[in-house]
């Protein structure tokens, strides 16, 4: 960070003190810098400045209390910054690196002859305090920084003017600051030496570096103007020519008391010529049909004019001839998929031209302005436009750019049903050139067991994508809870709520859960809940057993059985009377009773069964009437 800090001082030495001075910067126009200094450039420290400009030891390395170096950087110097020298442009510029020393004394001194008499001078120079605030140097920061600028006589013995920086205290980062001290010349002082005296303390701290030294006149500010009031001129070379102009130069009067002139010219504003004869303060400049640059010399007396050790430079009165600016480069048309938000056209220009955006390739509606890029979500061409920031010099011709839109893979969601216990084909339905699916997979179609959503992003050969969402739903199969004997009846019942259908032989289906007037026997009992999910089956013996029989010979109900048992292969089937007596039994195959024992009719009355199949018994009564 540089800062320019600003002290007014006024130091009168003594009574015989001939000159003026203060502490402070020229506030009108300088003239060409008389001498500079800024130390060189290079990685390597040095060269030791020449004899007589210090009272300071040289080294080679971080300078100790009363010494000095030349170097580009401070790196590894005690705690202090490491810093790069002020000089701009500078590449591995260096710097006047002192480290204070103990008693108070001058470290830089410098003699400045061919002066003129009754003239404004600016001594000035670049310093940083090299010390951290808060170093672990120096506890509780380190002894500030203080200098003070001195102007002597040629015979080094008069003190003519000086003037002090006042304390430059630690930083929390380096930062340069520039001071300045303005003097006047009186009758008869052409030489004089300008020196800097360290005024702080020894010990820890005072530490400084130095930089762009600096000696120049300093006389009025002194501006150009032409008969519109204007300070410089900027047209389009198509425009050319630009016309005769009268320029004035007007001083402030702060310094000088007469004014003497002399109007100089350039093409490239480096190198500047004098105007011969044009020695007022006014110039009319011929008609223009490319750049100039105009200023005027100035100083007080007219034996002056052409010494630059005395004269001042006017602000620059600048007649730019702007030329048209190529029209943008594109880099190139833009095609992006549609669901990105907006597509940026991007053009380039050098530096100096500024974009303007249209709609058409001439006139059209301006867009957006000094911008390379243009955002939009509308496909179509649209023009760039160069114009110079100097002056509205628009490009010949508008460079076209169009956004092109990619449409995104078509992709429909889906809402898929599938059957418990069963597996489902999931499909993209689209070609593409990559998939990518909520389970890691990257097949066109994959195979899942559950229910829930799933998605899949479809990537084309454009790196367009898009998402298909396939909601699974799982069609539950009936879970048969019990089946049972009613009578002559079956009944089935179901846990889970829903519709279902019954059937008995896997074929015919009902609607109802209750198959009524069915015969005893094995049966393979089916449940579906969906016509397109497999049957739940499970088989059932319908256990029918009359509940009473009369054996009379008529040929009905003559006999106790149980219908159907003789499909089965592992069953049981005994008879009680009533007091558990065992009457008949039958293993493994069919029982058939004529109420009779041991030949014997017995007589009416209940009596008892019990039929195993397999694991299962069960139990029951008959009436025998006669």
């Amino acid at each position: 960070m540089k800062r320019i800090t600003v002290v007014i001082f006024l130091a009168l030495c003594s009574v015989s003190l001939k000159g003026t001075a203060q502490l402070g910067f020229c506030q009108g126009s300088s003239g060409s810098p008389i001498f500079t200094e800024d130390f060189g450039t290079g990685i390597t420290n040095g060269p030791a400045l020449p004899p007589g400009t210090t009272t300071y030891t040289y080294v080679n390395g971080p300078p100790d209390d009363g010494s000095y170096t030349i170097t580009s950087n401070t790196a590894g110097y005690f705690d202090w910054f490491n810093i790069q020298d002020h000089t701009p442009d500078d590449v591995s510029g260096k710097a006047f690196i002192v480290n204070a020393s103990f008693t108070a004394g001058e470290f830089y001194r410098r003699s400045i002859d061919g002066l003129c008499e009754n003239t404004s001078y600016e001594f000035s120079s670049w310093l940083l305090n090299l010390h951290p605030r808060m170093g672990v140097g120096c506890p509780n920061n380190g002894i500030p920084v203080n200098v003070q600028f001195q102007i002597w006589d040629s015979t080094d013995t008069n003190l003519l003017a000086s003037g002090d920086t006042g304390d430059i205290e630690d930083k929390t980062t380096p930062e340069w600051e520039q001071y300045a001290l303005l003097f006047t010349t009186l009758p008869g002082q052409s030489s004089v030496i300008l020196k800097m005296i360290n005024n702080g303390s020894g010990g820890c701290g005072n530490d400084l570096a130095i930089d762009d030294i600096a000696f120049r006149s300093c006389g009025d500010l002194v501006t150009l103007s032409d008969t519109q009031n204007r300070n410089s001129i900027f047209q389009c070379e198509v425009d050319s020519p630009v016309g005769s102009l009268t320029l004035s130069a007007t001083p402030d009067f702060s310094i000088f008391n007469n004014h003497f002139y002399q109007w100089q010219e350039s093409t490239d504003n480096s190198s500047w010529v004098n105007i011969p004869g044009e020695t007022t303060d006014t110039y009319s400049t011929p008609i223009l049909t490319d750049s100039r640059y105009y200023r005027v010399v100035v100083s007080e007396d007219l034996i002056n004019i052409n010494n630059n050790l005395c004269n001042v430079i006017s602000q620059v009165f600048e007649i730019v001839f702007v030329p048209t600016p190529n029209p943008p480069s594109s880099i190139g048309d833009i095609r992006i998929c549609e669901n990105i938000e907006n597509g940026l056209l991007t053009v380039r220009v050098p530096p100096g031209v500024q974009v303007d955006w249209y709609d058409a390739p001439t006139g059209g509606t301006l867009l957006d302005t000094d911008t390379i890029t243009y955002s939009t979500d509308i496909a179509g061409t649209y023009y760039a436009e160069a114009v110079s920031t100097l002056a509205y010099c628009p490009s010949s011709n508008r460079t076209a750019v169009t956004l092109e839109f990619y449409p995104l893979p078509e992709v429909n969601d889906e809402v898929i049903s599938f059957c418990e216990n069963e597996d489902v084909l999931l499909q993209a339905g689209v070609s593409a050139s990559r998939y990518e699916w909520s389970t890691g997979e990257t097949t066109s179609e994959i195979t899942v067991s559950q229910p829930g959503i799933y998605t899949v992003e479809v990537t084309d050969s454009n790196g367009c994508s898009n998402i298909k969402t396939i909601e699974v739903l799982q069609i539950n199969l009936p879970v048969i809870e019990e089946i049972r004997t009613v009578d002559n009846n079956i009944v089935v019942n179901t846990s889970n709520v829903g519709e279902a259908e019954y059937s008995l032989d896997g074929l015919n289906f009902q609607n109802e859960s209750v198959f009524q007037k069915i015969p005893g026997g094995l049966y393979t009992i089916s449940v579906r809940g969906d016509s397109s999910c497999s049957n739940v089956t499970r088989e059932f013996f319908h256990l029918v057993v009359p509940k009473f029989f009369t054996p009379n010979g008529d040929g009905i109900n003559d006999f106790f059985e149980v219908e159907g048992i003789g499909s089965l292969s592992d069953y049981e089937i005994n008879l009680y009377d009533r007091y558990g007596k065992l009457i008949k039994n039958a293993l493994g195959e069919p029982l058939r009773w004529d109420g009779s024992f041991n030949s014997r009719l017995l007589p009416s009355g209940d009596y008892w069964f019990t039929v195993r199949i397999e694991n299962n018994i069960y139990q029951g009564h008959v009436a025998l009437v006669r």
